[in-house]
Parts: structure tokens; sequence; C-alpha cells
């Protein structure tokens, strides 16, 4: 486990979690911001994880960035720190998990949103209100287009309005809705079905749809299938699958 002031890193069983802890909404400073981001660079150098984790301590998830990091003699250095979570979050090999109680709001929906799968419990509340104070999203205009189209995107930047984890489902940024009482559960099977598999095999499989992504449909189809026969199929891990399915046992990854 590796502890900062704000930022709580720990790696089990292939598995990094990034825990914010900044009472009393683990509203974003940019001290912390710095903070998040070396736990980032530290499980892009770790090969061995199969994914992560990012979660705030209760009650909430994330209410946003420090309101006074927006001022002017400070909001150069704050876009500047927080463009670089994303920028990580987007270099990253693995697949990302927002496991989002709470408040989810401004800079904290924005992380969220930039994970690859979003998981709420059911009292979860999301929204970008900086229009109200002036601001707008910059992460968000550029992401939520891409998961909800462009009109409701600007809805939800323009309105500042609060959305509830089903009306998350079903605009499409978030992935799964538990019950308060089984979002810990929920969750926990969700990083278990991915911690099943080999750390390698998990990132060419999110290497091929990132990688492929809004080709035209000819050279999307001979990437992945180059990726496929020359890198996925040169792997002892793939081997290994094939073998373990044959010989009906459980696999033991090698991760090469």
């Amino acid at each position: 486990m590796t502890t900062q002031n704000h930022i709580i890193l720990t790696k089990e069983d292939g598995v990094a979690t990034i825990l914010m802890d900044r009472p009393k909404h683990n509203v974003l400073d940019i001290p912390m911001i710095n903070e998040f981001t070396a736990a980032l660079e530290d499980i892009a150098s770790d090969p061995s994880l199969k994914c992560v984790v990012i979660e705030g301590k209760a009650p909430s998830f994330c209410a946003g960035v420090e309101v006074s990091d927006h001022k002017p003699e400070m909001v150069h250095e704050m876009i500047s720190s927080f463009n670089g979570i994303f920028e990580h979050m987007d270099r990253l090999e693995i697949p990302t998990i927002a496991a989002v109680c709470g408040a989810c709001l401004g800079g904290g929906m924005e992380v969220a949103i930039a994970c690859d799968i979003v998981v709420a419990a059911k009292k979860a509340v999301f929204g970008q209100p900086e229009i109200k104070l002036g601001f707008l999203p910059p992460f968000a205009a550029i992401r939520l287009p891409e998961l909800v189209g462009t009109a409701k995107a600007i809805e939800i930047c323009v309105s500042g309005k609060r959305y509830s984890a089903q009306q998350g489902r079903r605009m499409g940024f978030v992935s799964h809705v538990f019950s308060d009482d089984d979002f810990q559960k929920g969750r926990d099977k969700l990083v278990k079905e991915i911690a099943y598999s080999s750390p390698l095999i998990i990132r060419l499989n999110k290497m091929a749809v990132k990688k492929h992504a809004g080709l035209p449909f000819s050279d999307a189809l001979n990437g992945v299938s180059d990726l496929f026969l020359n890198r996925l199929m040169k792997t002892e891990d793939t081997l290994e699958g094939i073998q373990s399915f044959e010989e009906k046992r459980r696999p033991e990854w090698k991760n090469r």
C-alpha cells in the first residue's frame, strides 16, 4: 500500500485500487491531483496488474475540483495538472473502473467518465455543474459526446443538472447500477471476472478496441487481424488458454 496525503494506492492479486480520501467529499486540489497522477504512473509501470479501480472514501466519490484553484493566479497550474490525470489514464493499457458511490460531480464526474467502465450505487448522483459557477468542463466536453452523443452532452454541460445512476445508465455513461446494499458485491464480481484472465491478454484486448476505434471498417479489420495473428498467437498465454481448455483445467498464466 502506498499512502500519500489524500490518495491511497493498493495492489492485490493483480488489481490496483486508487482511493481518494480528502474529507468530506474528496474534492481535488492541485496537490491531490499530483498525488493521483503519481499513482497512475506507478500503475502504468507494473506489468503484473490486470485492472485498476478508482473510488472515493464515503460519503462521496468526488465532488469536483477545488473552486479556489480556478482563480486566475492558480488556474493554469490547475488545468495543466488536471489534464495530466486524463493523459495518464488514456495511456493505461489495463481496464479502468470507476466505482461510484455518493456525489460524482464536476471534475469528479470527469474522472469517472475517463474510465473504461463506470459502476454506480443506486443513490449515486452525477453532474457537470461548472456552468453554474461560470465555467465549463474541458474533459467532459471531449468525452461525453463519445458516450452519450453531441446533443445530450450539450444538455449535461449547459444545464448543470444532476442525474441519477439509472439516468446515467440509460444515457450510456454508466455501465452498471447496483443497489446500495449490493454495490460492493457487484463491484467485486466485475473485478474478479476481469482478474481471472492473463494480464498480457487483457492488455491486448483493450488495445484491440482502442487502436481501431473510428477507423474505416476494412482498415480496422485488417489491423485487429494482424494483432490477433502476429501478437496474440505468439504469446505463451494464448497457447496455455487453448491447452487448459482441452485439458479441462484452470489456466496458469505466465504473462508472456
